[in-house]
This record gives structure tokens, sequence and C-alpha cells, in this order.
């Protein structure tokens, strides 16, 4: 005769303690103490429970169909020169949302602690301290930021870092797939009518994404067979900065190579070829590494950063519920995939 799946309930009569204990024990909940979690898992172990994965997927369906009271706060780190640029960019801000949306719905607060040059490591340790935070999301942040030399308590906080300018920083990623971004972008810029494609951007911007979009675009072009095509364009600076030795190289880049089309990051471009005589979209077509903040650029990539922003919060609480705090020995990444959007900057193109 079959041996009854011992319960949670009979784990407390064991332990005399409350099922509920037993409960978040058994989830590494921050509430409990590690020690008590420890002796809960082992006597789970020798008496031999196992969730029950309908009982388990019945609880998360319930779950799923109400929002839950605000329990504990992620805190949101920003460490920009200016504060307020952060979310002026439409991708970041659109991660904030996200993951804002799914933590409530998960019973957690999103707070954003911004880091002054008057604010120390251990002021802020105190700070997080104090509001009982056990989860950092990290937002992408211009070059060069030093995450690893700067002094928080990492091994307090379970830690997700958004997209690629952290390097220096062994936590847990999650990001748009640039890569597969550029290569989709290529194959619909060719769907269009495009040939001789090109890849133009600054040299901040390819070090943030670990140059993602430009290996990216690079194989889109071998996977549609176009051997003759402009070589990346990187410059120096922001377009818009007008540096006049990146002015220099893109006239002279656009003259040897006459591309049809031009993937960037920059929205000062259509501006600046204006300036060089060229109109968009009768002299050439443009397409966007995100649609979001290209200005004009209304052709391209949609980054899915609302998905990004989700999947980040989600991915934090989990680590928080089960106390995975501090660097992981092994990093994971999460790659969501981006969209392909029309747009007046790139029209058909008749051939």
């Amino acid at each position: 005769m079959p041996v009854p799946r011992p319960s949670l309930r009979d784990i407390a009569r064991k332990l005399n303690v409350s099922h509920v204990t037993v409960s978040m024990a058994l989830r590494n909940h921050p509430r409990i103490s590690a020690a008590r979690c420890e002796e809960v898992q082992r006597v789970s172990r020798e008496m031999g429970y196992r969730p029950d994965p309908m009982l388990s997927s019945l609880i998360a369906y319930r779950q799923s169909k109400q929002v839950k009271p605000i329990a504990a706060t992620l805190a949101w780190i920003n460490r920009w020169p200016d504060p307020r640029a952060l979310r002026r960019q439409g991708e970041f801000n659109a991660y904030w949302e996200g993951a804002t949306e799914a933590a409530d719905r998960l019973g957690y607060r999103v707070e954003e602690f911004v880091v002054t040059p008057d604010l120390t490591a251990a002021r802020l340790n105190k700070i997080l301290q104090a509001r009982s935070v056990f989860g950092l999301l990290i937002p992408p942040h211009p070059a060069p930021i030093q995450w690893s030399s700067f002094a928080i308590d990492w091994p307090k906080f379970a830690i997700v870092r958004f997209g690629f300018s952290a390097l220096d920083l062994k936590a847990h990623m999650i990001g748009n797939d640039q890569m597969r971004s550029g290569e989709l972008a290529v194959r619909r810029a060719h769907d269009l009518g495009y040939r001789r494609m090109g890849y133009l951007t600054c040299s901040g911007f390819d070090s943030t994404t670990d140059g993602n979009f430009r290996v990216g675009f690079q194989r889109g072009l071998e996977t549609v067979a176009v051997r003759c095509h402009p070589k990346p364009l990187v410059l120096e600076g922001r377009l818009e900065q007008r540096l006049p030795k990146d002015l220099a190289a893109m006239r002279a880049w656009l003259h040897r190579w006459k591309p049809d089309a031009i993937l960037t990051s920059e929205p000062a471009l259509p501006e600046v070829l204006r300036q060089f005589g060229l109109r968009v979209p009768d002299s050439l077509g443009l397409f966007a590494t995100t649609v979001r903040d290209c200005g004009t650029i209304d052709a391209g990539l949609d980054q899915n950063p609302m998905e990004i922003g989700r999947v980040a919060a989600k991915t934090l609480i989990e680590l928080v519920n089960q106390q995975e705090l501090g660097n992981p020995l092994l990093c994971r990444r999460v790659l969501v995939e981006g969209s392909w959007v029309n747009g007046k900057s790139l029209p058909p193109r008749v051939t």
C-alpha cells in the first residue's frame, strides 16, 4: 500500500511550529532566520517531503488573479551624473514601468535610490537596511561607471542588472537580445528592398551594448547574402556633439560606400545628413536600434523594454525569496527578443 505523502502540517507538528513557518522556510523567506530555514529543510528531506505539483499550480493560479498588498521594497539604484536623465530615455523609463507593474502584482514596491556625490556607500547601506531592502535593480548607466569598486554591501542583496553597461558587476542580467535584433533589422530592411545597408553608431553606445548590435548587423548581412556593404562606422562621440573628426569621418564614409539605408543609434543623424545635402528618405532610408529614443527615425526596432522590466522584477523577487544574495558564482543572462516597427524613415524601396 503506498505511503501517504508527508504534508507541511506533518513537518510543522514534528518541529512544533506553524505550517506557515514551514512553508516560508522552504522558500528561504527573509522573515525566517537562516538557522530555522536550514532546520526545516533538513527535516523535510528526512521525511521525504515533496511539493504537490497540482497544489503548487493551483496556488500560483490563484495568486496571479489577485493584487497583493505591498510587502517589501526593491531598490532601483541611480548613479547617473544627472539622475533625471536616466528616465528621460524611453527605453529605460519603460524598464522602470515594467518592473513597477510586475513588482506591484507580486507584493513589492520599486523605489528609486539616487546616489549623489555626498552619499557614501556606507550611508546607502544603512538606508537600504533601514528600508528592509533585499533586492537591487541596476539600470543602464553611461560609461565609465565602476560598480565592482562601489562599496555597497553586495552579499546582503539579490542583484539584477539591465543590459550590458555594468560589465564589471557580477550579477544576473536581463536585456534585449541585441544581436538577434540587429539581424532582424537587416532582414526587414532587405525585405523592403535595401541592398547597401550601413551601420552608424558612437563608441559609447557600442561599448554599453557590448558591440551586440554591430555584430548582429554584420551577421544579418551574411544571412541575406549581401556581399558588398559599408563597413560599420563607430564615431568617437555622440553625433549631436558634431565633433569635427566625426563629421569628416562620416562624410568620407558616405562618399565611399554610398549606403541606401543606415541602421543607427543616433537621433541627430537626419539633421546631419541634411547638412550634407542628403534627405531622408529620398536620398537614403534610416532605421533605429530603438524607435523610442531616435527622434524622427520612426522605423526600426522595438526592444520590448516593458517586458524586460517585468522579467527583471520577477527574477529579482525570485532571488530574494530564495535568499540567493550577493554576487552569483554563475551569472544568468535572460534575453528578450525585439520586434520590428515599420515607419516613414524606411519606406519600401522601388527597384
